[in-house]
């Protein structure tokens, strides 16, 4: 019920409660991107609109593939077919136009959207829900042919997830096995370390004297970082070494080899280096990125609208995070539904919920069969502009077990069919 009301959460607030029946000719709304702040937000505005506006969800993947949860495909204890969900209910059940396509280029102007067919659509509110792309020129030799292809993320599921694991099958016991972190801000905090827990899972029955090292660009453990160093010594001493204060600064793909800052290069049977991240390809073209580096984009935390371009809001991922405020699932899927409220109330001339309320929560794996929790709740501040935690709030836990594994599980399928249900 606790995890229930988790998504829930500040739904009734949003809901607007003017009615649309007099409107003379039904507005639309453009969403690119299907995952969990698009699709969420796609949903909640048909659903709290009663159908009145017209959604057309931009997203040309055929499936949408769950992140959380897919470092157990790496430990060998889950298939990706069992992470992999469709959009045919937001179709069937609430209305949505669904265009399998990728959005190439907007025009604020004209206030239209260009598809890579060469269609164009125009829209009356924009949600651009991008995701993550990666910085590839800050590691030269991934843009070497290929290398991009051997040397693997996996930080979006799907095909590199499963290759990743059949590289990690086939390394020899007593290979090394190297993941590399980069410098937050990026998606996910703390997967990283749970996709090192996992693979040090499966290695420790299936190649018992391997090893996992983990090279953190940041100082230290990211997130979860007492309950993550206790599982390192408990479960995984003299197979997980951690390395704090190692960026990657190039690769060679050819030798599997990192090359780090101040440290010697680090060669691996099977090396995953997760590269620095910014907003999604359609949000830099577009000017939506607005930070200093022109990675992240700035929005009202009232709206979503972005800072830089009118009638166009920004959510999930690509978003230049509030104090605190993580780059996961469950804020991502917040953000859909604040957003899908606040542009229904835009669109009637109404105002915005002044005092919005998203929270988060967080599961990781340690083992195949224990995970452990972090919560959180944020709050609007007006005199601040942005959201903050709530003093007091949220939670971590104690330590990881089976039940949290079991709530893991329950969580993602709520989360499921919350986004797409």
């Amino acid at each position: 019920m606790l995890r229930r009301r988790f998504l829930q959460i500040g739904a009734a607030s949003w809901l607007p409660t003017r009615s649309r029946a007099a409107r003379p000719a039904a507005p639309r709304v453009v969403v690119i991107g299907g995952g969990f702040a698009g699709a969420t937000a796609a949903k909640y505005l048909r659903q709290w609109s009663q159908q009145r506006v017209e959604v057309i969800l931009v997203e040309p993947s055929a499936h949408f593939v769950s992140c959380p949860l897919s470092n157990l495909v790496l430990a060998g204890v889950q298939d990706l077919s069992g992470l992999t969900l469709g959009y045919d209910e937001l179709v069937r059940r609430h209305g949505v136009t669904w265009l399998r396509e990728r959005a190439t280029r907007i025009d604020p102007e004209q206030r239209r959207v260009r598809l890579a067919s060469g269609t164009e659509l125009p829209y009356d509110r924009l949600i651009v829900a991008p995701g993550v792309d990666f910085v590839w020129s800050e590691l030269p030799g991934m843009n070497w042919p290929g290398a991009q292809q051997s040397v693997l993320h996996a930080w979006k599921a799907g095909a590199q997830t499963t290759a990743l694991r059949r590289q990690l099958h086939d390394m020899p016991d007593g290979g090394v096995y190297a993941i590399s972190i980069p410098p937050l801000p990026y998606r996910c905090p703390p997967g990283p370390y749970e996709r090192a827990c996992l693979v040090a899972d499966y290695l420790r029955q299936a190649k018992p004297r391997s090893k996992v090292l983990i090279l953190d660009a940041n100082e230290d453990v990211t997130s979860k970082a007492a309950l993550f160093k206790q599982a390192w010594a408990e479960r995984y001493s003299g197979l997980i070494e951690y390395r704090p204060g190692h960026r990657v600064v190039d690769v060679d793909a050819a030798q599997r080899t990192a090359k780090l800052d101040f440290h010697a290069d680090v060669a691996a049977d099977v090396l995953n280096v997760i590269a620095p991240m910014r907003a999604g390809d359609i949000a830099l073209g577009c000017g939506l990125a607005t930070t200093a580096d022109r990675r992240w984009c700035e929005v009202d935390f009232l709206s979503f609208e972005s800072r830089a371009v009118e009638r166009v809001h920004v959510l999930g991922d690509a978003l230049q995070a509030a104090p605190a405020m993580p780059k996961s699932a469950h804020m991502a899927n917040q953000h859909g539904k604040a957003c899908a409220a606040a542009v229904l109330a835009l669109l009637d001339g109404q105002p915005v919920n002044p005092l919005p309320l998203y929270n988060n929560t967080c599961y990781s794996f340690v083992s195949a069969q224990e995970a452990m929790h972090v919560a959180s709740v944020h709050r609007y501040d007006a005199s601040r502009r942005t959201m903050l935690t709530v003093p007091g709030s949220g939670g971590l836990s104690a330590a990881p077990s089976a039940l949290e594994a079991d709530h893991a599980w329950s969580w993602a399928r709520q989360i499921w069919a919350d986004t797409l249900a």
